[in-house]
């Protein structure tokens, strides 16, 4: 079968379509002939070796296809199942075995191309607000990047769980269509200053969460646009570079998401060695 593998890390040139061998599944798996795979920034992190992994590297964590053949003890999957799963790294290849227990039933109104695209940025989506903050109609939320794929996604299940929505966009269209998905505001941040703007939305009070994974271009006056006392949540895409560079290394991590409360004022903390260490105040 092919299968894209990196040899050498490196630009998009390193991506290789070798011929590899069938794979077998083995007890509790499932082999998925794969119908449409889903492209995310983490498979450019495993490209470029910022992410440790195997020599060669697999690449694509998310997928849908169909069930072609199950190893002993499988019961969660049919053979013939129409399946959808993330966080199993190989997708960009004909086939994967993949854990049964991983793969989730795509419904008959779904294409397989959208329920590939949706696994991964869905289920980051809904920790970030069920889990990791759990929303509800007490708390206003700052969302950046709001019509991307993980904010549109994200604008959507924030306001299913009742809270307000403010989203940041670059283009007047696309803050229409994030208020389409359910925002309640919107801010241009191309022509409006974001912390100024949540600052007067919210009557100076400022916001209970700003989902941050844009990176060192906001994350200052996302700490700024917070209430006192409440959460900003760095995704590692948006966050690992910057801090690296204030040398901050051996940083917690859980899942792919760190979450770092403001305990008093707008100093900034980080989870280190199971302790609150302050690396920042402005």
């Amino acid at each position: 079968m092919k299968k894209v593998v990196v040899h050498t890390h490196g630009g998009p040139e390193t991506l290789t379509l070798d011929d590899v061998a069938m794979p077998e599944p083995g007890p509790g798996e499932a082999l998925v002939a794969i119908a449409a795979s889903g492209v995310n920034f983490i498979d450019v992190y495993f490209r470029i070796g910022l992410y440790a992994a195997e020599s060669p590297t697999a690449i694509g964590s998310e997928a849908a296809g169909v069930v072609e053949r199950v190893g002993p003890g499988v019961t969660e999957v049919n053979v013939g199942d129409r399946v959808a799963y993330t966080m199993v790294r190989g997708s960009y290849a004909e086939y994967a075995v993949v854990p049964a227990s991983k793969l989730v039933p795509v419904p008959a109104g779904v294409s397989l191309d959208l329920a590939a695209a949706v696994m991964l940025q869905g289920t980051t989506a809904h920790y970030l607000t069920r889990s990791t903050f759990p929303l509800d109609s007490s708390h206003t939320c700052l969302i950046h990047a709001a019509a991307g794929g993980l904010g549109s996604v994200l604008v959507q299940m924030a306001k299913a769980r009742g809270a307000r929505v403010i989203g940041t966009v670059s283009t007047a269209a696309k803050a229409a269509l994030i208020r389409e998905l359910g925002a309640d505001e919107t801010i241009l941040y191309t022509e409006q200053d974001f912390e100024t703007e949540v600052m007067r939305l919210t009557g100076g009070r400022g916001v209970d969460v700003v989902i941050e994974h844009v990176g060192e271009a906001t994350w200052r006056k996302s700490v700024r646009s917070l209430a006192r006392g409440r959460r900003l949540l760095l995704l590692p895409h948006a966050a690992m570079p910057y801090l690296y560079r204030l040398q901050t290394t051996n940083i917690q991590c859980h899942q792919d998401l760190w979450s770092q409360d403001l305990k008093q004022d707008h100093r900034y903390f980080l989870y280190r060695d199971n302790n609150l260490r302050q690396v920042l105040q402005n």
